[in-house]
């Protein structure tokens, strides 16, 4: 069994900065693609950034230049480094990887349990 802990959300002013990181363990053979989604109140959830397990980004125009997302293979960590944070980004942020399990051994999408970020003065 896999679990994904997520940390590191709470509440910030406009332009400040707040770092999310999310952690998987349990019997995991190798993790994919690393991500964080975010959900904000009357609206869909919504792909914020990816990494690889390559090392290719991708992110959502919205966040381009203001967020990065890095991975840790040793420890199984997705990070999300945020700056310039406007009202706007104020949701439920939560992770998800593709993690392929030792024993059996299949591929399936795990999630975060989610964060919240509140940006507001």
């Amino acid at each position: 069994q896999v679990q994904l802990v997520e940390s590191g959300g709470g509440l910030v002013q406009p332009g400040g900065s707040l770092r999310l990181s999310c952690a998987a363990s349990g019997s995991i053979f190798s993790i994919a693609t690393m991500g964080w989604y975010r959900q904000a109140p009357g609206k869909q959830r919504e792909l914020v950034a990816a990494v690889t397990s390559g090392g290719k980004t991708d992110y959502a125009d919205s966040v381009k230049g203001r967020f990065t997302i890095s991975r840790d293979n040793a420890k199984n960590t997705v990070y999300l480094q945020m700056n310039s944070l406007e009202p706007e980004d104020t949701a439920v942020y939560s992770c998800k990887m593709a993690i392929t399990t030792m024993t059996p051994r299949y591929q399936y999408n795990a999630w975060g349990q989610g964060t919240q970020v509140t940006v507001s003065s």
